[in-house]
């Protein structure tokens, strides 16, 4: 589109000079003219679009609408906390922190406090002072089985991965990263120099491609993800089972955003689509994927190794739970993404209609942890549309022990919410190859930006700690947040996610929300 309108545009000029030198009206008429007429011409004789062949000319002024709509909406139409998937409310106040602006707002809240859903934190008449916190709190990773734990901070970059962001953006979230003590996430795209150059921290995503581990013939490779592993830079290890945005689906990359470095990084043919499949081809059992990841914290030397899913069936997960009792293999971690994740390409019936909800599925992870006595071998790390630090809050409360984000740290790179991640057009120059497009972000402001916003969000999570009466993030409970229900009625967070005992999923009976799936779980099939 940019390429043609720049051809346009000299064209027009072109014509207007031709015009003004010579002087002559009918001249300019027909430059006019002849050029419409062509395309009206072309318009009635084609025979793809029906639209332009019963109105030529006229009829291309839908298509431009269609374009418009969307930007149009944006900013001039849609409430500011009407927006979707993040409104404006939110877009703003990480613009601001990224900026170091004012994140305050005048005037009381815009939200409707009556309206069914609205969430809320309880606060205490002996609130702490935030000063007297620690301000930046962090998580040990890594249980008994591990050799190398990691001191997690409590908000990191979710999963993103080079290809699907540009290499500048993945420069600056690194970079970013690194200004600001806290780990990036690679995405399932494999470790790019990218990764490694700022010396950030790094999680490495492993995904059922297994890009940067893949073998020739797609199957995972042992001493090539040995070799990655080890760097220094990387710090913890991630299994994708599934995400979010399309759970069930596999990774996709289009053909456009396919260049020859990235077909190098990936071990894939250059300018075809990606498409990982849906499932492992190194395990195909609960026992077996925790043979994996045992095997995956062996070949790393002893660092971290978790997994990330988002909850589909049930059953499987307590399958899994089974099958850590019965092998004594933990992971040291587990990310719980949610149905409405998502950064990049994905079909619209996944994105809109497959997977748990995050809110719903940390409370059931947690809960089943908690039910099999497991909890206290493995850190949770929410990764379902955090942004605020009242996010950070609820995601603990449910359960989390962590955070991370994407499409916050996208903003907080400069995206504008354009949603064009799926066609290689980003104007911001984040999730495009465009090398022309890419040129605009400049990596040593935007890695600022993405500290900055890291930093204020942890400071106002610290503020709303304190405010609760609360010293430290594992003080939270769900017993510390509300929701409304309808106009007259709210209740409490434990209402809706009552807590489960410990050890109470070990041996019958079991509690009744449980039965049926304890009955179709086992640890020697999905």
């Amino acid at each position: 589109m940019r390429n043609e309108f720049i051809f346009f545009s000299a064209i027009v000029l072109l014509g207007i000079g031709l015009c003004a030198w010579l002087m002559h009206p009918i001249l300019w008429l027909s430059l006019v003219l002849l050029p419409v007429l062509a395309i009206g011409f072309y318009d009635f004789f084609q025979k793809k679009d029906t639209i332009r062949r019963n109105y030529p000319i006229v009829g291309r002024f839908r298509k431009v609408a269609e374009m418009l709509r969307p930007k149009i909406r944006q900013y001039f139409i849609e409430s500011d906390i009407d927006g979707r998937p993040f409104n404006r409310l939110d877009r703003e106040i990480i613009y601001a922190r990224a900026e170091k602006g004012r994140d305050t707002t005048p005037f009381g809240t815009q939200k409707d406090v009556y309206q069914e859903g609205y969430e809320w934190m309880s606060h205490s008449i002996a609130a702490k002072d935030a000063h007297d916190l620690v301000h930046d709190p962090r998580v040990t990773i890594g249980n008994h089985q591990c050799n190398q734990p990691y001191e997690a901070s409590l908000l990191n970059v979710s999963a993103m991965s080079f290809g699907s962001l540009s290499s500048r953006a993945v420069l600056a979230l690194n970079g970013g990263a690194k200004i600001g003590n806290f780990a990036h996430n690679t995405g399932e795209g494999g470790l790019s120099p990218y990764h490694l150059k700022p010396q950030g921290d790094v999680i490495w995503q492993i995904g059922t491609g297994y890009f940067g581990c893949r073998a020739k013939d797609g199957n995972f490779d042992p001493e090539l993800f040995k070799e990655n592993a080890t760097e220094p830079s990387v710090k913890m290890i991630e299994l994708k089972l599934s995400q979010g945005a399309k759970p069930g689906h596999g990774g996709i990359l289009p053909a456009k955003k396919n260049t020859l470095e990235i077909s190098k990084i990936r071990n894939v043919e250059q300018g075809t689509a990606v498409l990982s499949p849906p499932y492992h081809k190194a395990f195909n059992t609960p026992v077996g994927l925790l043979k994996f990841l045992q095997q995956m914290r062996t070949l790393s030397g002893g660092k971290p190794v978790g997994f990330k899913l988002c909850i589909g069936h049930k059953a499987e997960f307590i399958s899994i739970c089974k099958a850590m009792i019965k092998t004594e293999i933990y992971p040291d971690f587990i990310s719980v993404d949610g149905g409405e994740g998502g950064t990049g390409a994905a079909p619209i019936e996944f994105s809109d209609s497959v997977g748990m909800p995050f809110r719903s599925a940390m409370a059931f992870v947690y809960d089943t942890l908690v039910g099999f006595d497991l909890k206290k071998h493995i850190k949770l790390n929410a990764s379902g549309k955090i942004a605020t630090g009242f996010d950070v809050y609820r995601a603990i409360a449910l359960g989390a022990d962590i955070c991370s984000s994407a499409r916050a740290m996208m903003l907080a790179l400069g995206c504008i919410q354009a949603l064009e991640c799926n066609s290689n057009s980003c104007p911001t120059g984040i999730a495009t190859q465009d090398k022309e497009l890419v040129r605009g972000l400049v990596v040593s402001d935007k890695e600022q930006k993405v500290a900055n916003y890291h930093g204020d969000t942890i400071e106002s999570f610290i503020e709303l700690l304190a405010a609760g009466g609360l010293e430290r993030p594992e003080d939270i409970t769900r017993r510390n947040l509300y929701r409304r229900v309808s106009v007259h009625e709210s209740r409490r967070f434990d209402d809706f996610y009552p807590y489960t005992k410990q050890g109470d999923l070990l041996e019958r009976p079991y509690p009744k929300e449980y039965q049926r799936y304890m009955d179709e779980a086992a640890a020697l099939q999905f």
